[in-house]
Formats: structure tokens, sequence, C-alpha cells
């Protein structure tokens, strides 16, 4: 029913052990064991957000979603996690198929450690120069991802990176786009242009089994496109990577606390690597507060722009159903 697609999806397929290339965008507290195993259920691939998680959660986290899934899952990991050494010792103990490293360049030897215990490590790369190193020195897979997805975000939209990326990598290469997909008529466009799968955060978070709270839901279905904005970077000798969002009391407050963490600094209280694990923490805790707590205005509603398409509550078998049914009528055409 769905050849044409599957087709294009195939080298994606075979590369996650799944039925459809599409993976879920790692999204901290939303992606875990419910929503991961939905997704790896119906025939997705979903990946679990370790985010700022310790390693017994992690491991908690993984052997609940080997509970509810027997399908094919992954762990995104953020590089500059200080237990990074951890974190990929609880994969390789679970055996983690697919290991997703995020937030930075992997540091020295975390490439080769993962795929020590035979799992596919899977990067991201804001320029075409950096993800041909990454894929030299051993990364399996690349996602590109544009400005316009939600969460921490690189400055330029997924369309260029697209124009920049596939026709160079695409050949030799397993490569997924993200950011800003909404709608199977764009999964088809990027995989016409030779990438293997897609992968979509915004879509899925407000999902049935999405343990969001419904007042984050309720403000996903209220917001349109233009609501999902980027944060201020307030001090350029704090390198702060942009959280796309929705606008709130609580994008504010971030402006607040750079500045507050710019002036220990100053001061010379903290340095460069605890200052940015001080605005992750933040993150963390403000992305809580929505996600669980349901606090919409102090939290962060972090969101792309595509959010201007999630209108209702749907079970994760229909959306994936939806995108492939639209990628179809547009490959027909």
């Amino acid at each position: 029913m769905h050849d044409k697609t599957k087709a294009l999806m195939k080298r994606g397929c075979d590369f996650l052990g799944t039925e459809y290339a599409i993976l879920c965008g790692a999204m901290s507290w939303v992606s875990e064991r419910n929503l991961v195993s939905a997704i790896s259920n119906a025939g997705g691939f979903g990946v679990i957000a370790c985010g700022a998680m310790t390693p017994d959660l992690l491991e908690t986290g993984i052997a609940a979603t080997k509970a509810l899934t027997a399908k094919p899952f992954g762990v995104n990991l953020i590089t500059m996690h200080p237990m990074l050494v951890d974190l990929i010792a609880v994969c390789a103990k679970h055996r983690v198929s697919h290991v997703v490293l995020a937030g930075g360049i992997p540091p020295k030897g975390s490439v080769d450690a993962i795929k020590a215990f035979g799992a596919k490590v899977l990067v991201f790369a804001p320029t075409l120069a950096l993800a041909k190193k990454l894929l030299r020195s051993g990364a399996d897979a690349l996602v590109i991802e544009g400005s316009e997805a939600g969460g921490h975000i690189g400055p330029v939209a997924t369309s260029v990176l697209a124009q920049e990326f596939l026709p160079e990598l695409a050949e030799s290469h397993v490569v997924f786009v993200a950011g800003g997909i909404g709608r199977g008529d764009m999964i088809a466009a990027y995989l016409e242009m030779g990438a293997v799968g897609v992968q979509l955060g915004t879509r899925f978070a407000c999902a049935t089994e999405s343990i969001a709270h419904p007042a984050f839901k309720k403000a996903f279905f209220r917001a349109n496109a233009r609501d999902a904005v980027t944060s201020v970077q307030v001090d350029p000798r704090l390198p702060v990577i942009p959280v796309r969002a929705l606008k709130n009391k609580g994008s504010e407050e971030f402006t607040a606390k750079q500045r507050e963490v710019a002036l220990l600094l100053d001061q010379g209280k903290v340095d460069m690597g605890e200052a940015q694990l001080q605005i992750e923490h933040f993150w963390a805790g403000a992305l809580r507060r929505a996600v669980i707590d349901g606090d919409v205005e102090s939290g962060s509603v972090m969101a792309g722009q595509s959010v201007g398409m999630v209108n209702s509550e749907e079970p994760v078998a229909d959306i994936i159903q939806q995108l492939m049914d639209q990628s179809e009528a547009a490959l027909a055409r």
C-alpha cells in the first residue's frame, strides 16, 4: 500500500530494523518508555531521551521500555553529560542497538566505545565539513536537523541543509532529515532528495501515548508556527545553544538565568563547563515543569515550528499511518 515510500525508505528501514524509517526525536521527559515503545510497536523507531538522567535512571528506562516492546529502539545521549562514559556503559550492558549522540561534537573515544559493543551510532552535524569528518571517524548515520525543530537547534533551515548535505552524502551514507516535518508530503520530498528516512518530534509530542500533561498538550493545540520562538543569547561569552519553545513567562526567566550565570562567570565562581551545565540543568527543570507538572506559563514548552499542524491527541499508530498515506499520495502525483 505504501510501496513507493517504502522503496525509498528501504535503506533507512534496514539500518534501523523497522517497518518505517520514521524516528521519533528524543524529547526530554516526553520520549520515555510509553511513547518510545508505542512508536516502535507501530513500526517506527522510538528513541529514549537520556537528557540529564543519571546512569541508574537510564538503566531503569531502558529495562522498562524493553518490557513494553520487543522492537528496536534507540537511546539519545547528550555529549556534554558529565557521566557520558557511564551512560555508554549502561547502553552496552543492555545491548542497546542504536545510540544517538546529540548536543555537540562527540568526545574522543565515545563513538568507538559505542561501536565496541556492536551498536550503531547516529550523529548530528551543523556543517557539511563536520558531517564528513564524523562519518569518516566511524559514525554510522547522520541526522540533519534544521532550525525549525523544537528544543536545541542550529541556525540553518532544514530545506537549506538538505540541499547542501544530501547531494554530497546521500549516495554513500545513511542520512535522515529532521526539523519542521509535520506532513507526509514533506517526507516524500526529502526521500526523493536522497534521505533514507526522517525524524519528527513535535508531531509525536501530543500523541495519546505521550505522558505529557494535558495542559502541555493543550498549549500545542492552541499554538501556531509563529508561537514557537528561539531563546535569546544574553552574553556572547556564554555560548548558549538556542532552544525553540512556545513564547511564555519561562522564556523571560531563561534570559534572567543567563545573566545570573554570566555574573558567576565574571566573578570567577564557575568555569565555562560548569556555566553551560547550569544552563542545561535550568532547561531540564523548566521542561519538566511544563511536561510533567503542566506549568505552561513558567515551564519550557519546547516545540518545533510544525506545532501549528498538531491539533488533537491521536494514537501514534494513526499518526504514522497518516504520514505514510500522505507521502505515498505525494509520490504517486
